[in-house]
């Protein structure tokens, strides 16, 4: 069991304790610049936390944010998750989940009040997928319990089907992920749950010094962790709670993020959780959807050094090219945030040290995170939201910062990611209290942007500007056997002697979800060579000479239905 502990301490080694501030390697600016566009796009929002007093946990854990095109026009919207007060009922009656319309110019249209959404417990995530194959995108919202699934009745607005459904779990959840985890058409439901800092279980923590009784957040290990949940979809508009036959049982832990991805090859969805403080999780789909809890064997559970880490935000990503998903985990500051290899045969290893990761990152409280191509070079890069936890965490610690900037390191091709953030524009120049990162092309002109939403602070829309000055490819799927939303589904795009991996998936990052379109970039060639599918059903399909620059509809055992070019970049 010690097998991966020992190699991964073999081939990397530990970084001495850095500086409590970074500074960018690299002398030019980047070709890709981010400026945030919220404002002038229409998204002008604040999330509002409640801090108060007396300090409940979930003030400082909140803001959730979702790509989601819920009326199906092919331009991506966005769901905001507002938190609340526990303390000042007027406080919480202000708060409300937003419905942004995308309008396809570059800006956006609040449709909340005809939306359907309605803001009834104190807000943390969120997660999307078709549950019931209609062709409607539905949205799962995640509670300091209990927990909400609307249902988007097709119209421009959601219905409230939480008590039909059997999925309102009470507990302090976090991200969700919907998945076909049994390959059975249909999306079953896995939610993180954190711990039990309830509204009524709101325990004191101070400072060491016991003269100052000024209150703190508590630290997650004075409160008990809680189990996660699995639903499974039967079909019919309900889901069954199967954790405990699934292989969960009711092993605890204090469940932030959560990806789902296939890391060993084998057609069937795996998941792994990040936990706050202990072990995290990585849970093997044996499939049928039964799972074997196998995070100490594979080497994942914990960082080199054998310690837990306070695990938050999370991504699976082929970041080295070599046809196995990596495992991506941010942490706490002086932890640095933790980049596991896939070595294939169910094992990972520890190369934090020697990718760059672990000196870059040691100043920061991580939380929302994904990989991706944001130069559209056909490599994944990587891009992590930061913000401490702790309003006053300077008066206990010099070095620290409650507002931190966010960080985005380039892939160099050969195992190497360089932290760039400093060249990368404006919008990585801001300091704020982050927490989840989704990743879309909110403007569908062929690169990447970001929704960056901050706790107690305004919202930021990342747009992309220089990313498609390579080419790329926008893969919209629909499956037909398999659930609609082609969720779970595997392509292998193929140019030349480059093979990149892409999942569709659900949740990832922290209280996040992603644009469920894929998107590959691919340089300077203009023609994709071969795309090859693996649909949750089973079924392949393999598409050749493939155009780049354009969004595809690819429908199941139907091929590419549909072809739009990018639209030329926008300036609201």
């Amino acid at each position: 069991m010690l097998f991966p502990l020992l190699l991964a301490l073999a081939v990397t080694a530990l970084d001495g304790r850095q500086k409590r501030d970074d500074t960018s390697t690299g002398s030019r600016e980047e070709a890709v610049q981010f400026r945030d566009i919220a404002k002038a796009a229409g998204v002008d929002v604040r999330h509002i936390n409640g801090a108060s007093a007396e300090k409940f946990l979930v003030e400082t854990m909140s803001a959730g944010g979702l790509f989601v095109d819920y009326d199906s026009d092919g331009s991506i919207d966005l769901v905001l998750i507002d938190g609340g007060s526990l303390a000042d009922p007027q406080v919480d009656r202000q708060a409300r989940h937003r419905l942004f319309r995308n309008r396809g110019d570059g800006t956006f249209d609040d449709v909340t009040a005809s939306s359907g959404l309605r803001h009834r417990e104190y807000g943390m995530g969120g997660c999307v997928g078709d549950y019931d194959n209609d062709g409607w995108i539905d949205l799962y919202i995640t509670n300091l319990g209990p927990n909400v699934l609307y249902r988007n009745n097709g119209h421009g607005a959601f219905t409230d089907v939480t008590k039909a459904a059997g999925v309102g779990s009470p507990l302090f959840s976090a991200s969700c992920a919907f998945a076909d985890v049994d390959r059975d058409g249909d999306l079953d439901l896995f939610v993180v749950n954190y711990v039990d800092a309830t509204a009524g279980h709101n325990v004191f923590c101070g400072g060491s010094d016991p003269a100052d009784r000024t209150r703190l957040y508590c630290h997650p290990l004075v409160y008990q962790g809680q189990p996660d949940v699995l639903y499974r979809n039967e079909g019919n508009g309900r889901f069954t709670d199967i954790s405990r036959e699934a292989g969960l049982g009711d092993r605890r832990g204090n469940g932030l993020g959560v990806a789902v991805g296939d890391y060993d090859n084998d057609g069937w969805p795996d998941v792994f959780v990040a936990n706050d403080a202990v072990p995290d999780f990585l849970y093997h789909n044996e499939g049928k959807g039964v799972f074997t809890e196998t995070g100490l064997l594979a080497g994942v559970s914990v960082p080199s050094d054998g310690k837990a880490r306070a695990g938050m935000g999370t991504d699976f990503g082929d970041y080295d090219g070599d046809g196995l998903l990596d495992l991506f985990v941010t942490n706490h500051e002086l932890e640095r945030h933790t980049l596991f290899r896939n070595l294939g045969s169910g094992l990972f290893v520890d190369v934090t040290s020697s990718s760059g990761i672990g000196a870059a990152t040691r100043p920061f409280v991580g939380f929302g995170t994904s990989f991706l191509d944001y130069d559209n070079d056909a490599d994944l890069d990587l891009a992590v939201v930061n913000g401490h936890v702790l309003t006053n965490a300077a008066k206990y610690d010099r070095g620290s910062r409650y507002a931190q900037r966010n960080l985005l390191f380039r892939n160099d091709g050969g195992g190497t990611l360089t932290e760039v953030g400093r060249l990368a524009g404006p919008g990585f120049a801001l300091e704020k209290v982050s927490r989840a990162l989704a990743i879309g092309d909110v403007d569908n002109d062929g690169d990447l942007d970001l929704l960056v939403t901050n706790n107690g602070q305004s919202v930021d829309l990342l747009r992309n500007d220089g990313g498609n000055r390579q080419n790329a490819v926008l893969i919209r799927l629909v499956g037909t056997t398999s659930n609609r939303d082609g969720i779970g589904a595997r392509l292998l795009v193929r140019v030349g002697r480059t093979t990149q991996i892409r999942e569709v998936k659900s949740g990832s990052s922290y209280l996040a979800q992603h644009d469920l379109r894929v998107h590959a970039g691919i340089g300077r060639a203009t023609t994709i060579d071969q795309i090859d599918i693996r649909w949750p059903s089973g079924r392949t399909e393999v598409l050749g000479d493939v155009p780049a620059n354009h969004i595809l509809t690819i429908v199941e055992g139907k091929g590419v239905t549909d072809r739009v070019p990018f639209r030329k970049s926008q300036t609201p």
